[in-house]
């Protein structure tokens, strides 16, 4: 069974910044395409940033420039950094398989931007 265990989120002010870790348990992330999700209230879950098995990177439009997705193959985890921090950026981070049947989600980690 694989788990995923968000980190990172907490309350920020707007233009600051924050990294958010997904370690994943169960299951090597090397040969994986990953990618960061966020969901707010009422709205679906989208996508934010992806990470292919080929180091291949792609953002959603409203975090291009600000934000970077990365791998750390030797701790099985996956980061998000995050600057120019907006309050629309205000949701529930989470993790997960780009493609394919997703994995359990984890529990997220909230990302609050707010003066």
């Amino acid at each position: 069974q694989v788990q995923l265990v968000e980190s990172g989120g907490g309350l920020v002010q707007p233009g600051g910044s924050l990294t958010l870790s997904c370690a994943v348990r169960g299951r090597p992330i090397y040969f994986q395409s990953m990618a960061w999700y966020r969901q707010t209230p009422g709205r679906q879950r989208e996508s934010v940033a992806s990470l292919t098995s080929s180091d291949e990177t792609d953002y959603a439009d409203f975090v291009k420039g600000r934000f970077t997705i990365s791998r750390d193959s030797a701790k099985n985890t996956i980061y998000l950094q995050m600057s120019g921090l907006k309050p629309e950026d205000t949701a529930v981070y989470y993790c997960n398989r780009l493609r394919g049947d997703r994995w359990p989600w984890g529990q997220g980690t909230q990302v609050t931007v707010s003066s």
